[in-house]
């Protein structure tokens, strides 16, 4: 069962992050306590400011810069990055963040998992900096979703605009236009499928798999479906909604006769670009640092195109899911005042250009150019058109392991109907919870 807080529960860790009580990790000594934030950074020395990414977020080139800028920036003060993994992080950050000893001072949080933090006093808040930050350029559904009663506590890190990777030889080999519409790109992904112009065992129209859970859900929202909407303080499921219903049926079409892979295991679905490179599928729906991943020759042959998602209306792009991260500053950050500046290198130009390097929409949007590749030029219009999965606590801790078993029963054959409206109860009895 996937671990759904209770509005109690998240305020007792609240509580907790005041207090600094747990787990046993109460006693500080006087080094240990927090500063300040409005001492001046400049009359600080000998700390070190701790930034905790996720792994395969931000490179090493861009990493190294934060490091070596604000050590230059902020004489006698080192900034030092902790990578961490994604398996098990929200319960990891829970403890760290409500322990004034050891929190890190800056974190980021997957955007789904931003409010399970943002929403109990978890981050401190950056409504004081934010035009330092990019203001009105920062990625505004992020921004959106980082705040909480009226304050800021979260800013977009990047996004990770999902589009179409697709070996445009092998479409034109077997005669297949680029698809227009999401039904003539299910008929596409089916028909290369079937034609395997490469004769290439065990080959598939595209990668999708029931674990890829942004991917299935980016062609959920590109036909118009949706998890739930929230009406007043209710949020009433939407999976039952006719443009769902539509979009699922599209997806275990794609599931049956489109892909090899919709029963694929978490741990390959990790690295699922080794598929594309072992010309073992013909299609991608990935973020555009996929494209740095994507085997060079495979681009130097030009047998490589991108696309937006299409929608249901011919010319427009659809809404995808719009993955990616957002960071924030620890209540219990040790050096406030360092980390906000920390925050400005992170937001300045240089750090957000290495991160468009890597094929990421940085989060402040003036930067959305250096978006490396082709992929660069459909990211900023894939962007617009992203939209979120619901932005409340109890979807941030429980709907990894939820949307997976969701779309594990439609890739097993399960009725269409019948299993979303068990699954959308399901999700008005996690959303609705008190």
């Amino acid at each position: 069962m996937p671990f759904t807080p209770t509005r109690r529960g998240l305020l007792s860790m609240s509580a907790i992050a005041a207090t600094g009580s747990a787990l046993g990790l109460s006693a500080c000594s006087g080094d240990s306590k927090k500063r300040a934030e409005n001492v001046d950074p400049a009359d600080i020395t000998g700390e070190n400011v701790r930034v905790w990414f996720m792994e395969g977020s931000i490179s090493d080139a861009a990493i190294e810069h934060l490091e070596t800028t604000f050590a230059a920036e902020n004489e006698g003060n080192t900034c030092t990055v902790e990578i961490q993994p994604w398996d098990g992080i929200v319960s990891k950050q829970q403890t760290s963040l409500a322990s004034e000893s050891e929190s890190p001072d800056l974190v980021e949080t997957g955007n789904t998992q931003s409010s399970v933090f943002t929403s109990v006093g978890a981050f401190a808040a950056l409504d004081d900096i934010y035009e330092d930050l990019g203001g009105d350029d920062l990625i505004q559904s992020f921004v959106d979703a980082g705040r909480w009663d009226g304050e800021l506590f979260a800013v977009p890190l990047y996004a990770g605009a999902r589009g179409v990777f697709y070996r445009k030889d092998l479409f034109e080999a077997a005669n297949i236009p680029e698809p227009k519409t999401l039904d003539e790109f299910a008929e596409a992904v089916i028909a290369v499928g079937n034609a395997n112009p490469e004769d290439v065992p065990d080959f598939s129209g595209m990668y999708l798999a029931a674990v890829d859970s942004h991917a299935v859900d980016s062609l959920l929202f590109a036909g118009g479906g949706s998890w739930a909407v929230k009406d007043g303080g209710t949020w009433n499921e939407m999976l039952t909604d006719p443009a769902s219903i539509d979009s699922l049926d599209r997806i275990q079409r794609i599931f049956e006769d489109g892909t090899n892979y919709e029963l694929d295991s978490q741990a390959s679905q990790k690295a699922f670009e080794k598929y594309f490179n072992e010309h073992k599928v013909g299609v991608l729906v990935a973020t555009g640092n996929i494209g740095a991943k994507i085997d060079p020759v495979l681009w130097e042959e030009d047998k490589v195109a991108v696309m937006p998602i299409p929608s249901n209306v011919e010319g427009e792009v659809g809404e995808t899911f719009a993955g990616g991260s957002n960071i924030s500053l620890a209540a219990n950050a040790k050096n406030p005042a360092l980390a906000k500046q920390a925050l400005r290198i992170i937001f300045g130009e240089k750090f957000q250009k290495l991160m468009g390097d890597d094929g990421w929409v940085p989060g402040n949007t003036k930067y959305g150019d250096s978006v490396s590749g082709p992929f660069g030029k459909i990211s900023g219009k894939i962007v617009e058109n992203s939209k979120l999965t619901p932005n409340s606590p109890q979807w941030g801790a429980a709907a990894d392991s939820f949307v997976r078993n969701f779309y594990t029963t439609i890739a097993q054959g399960g009725d269409v109907n019948s299993s979303a409206a068990d699954y959308g109860q399901k999700i008005e009895d996690i959303l609705n919870e008190e």
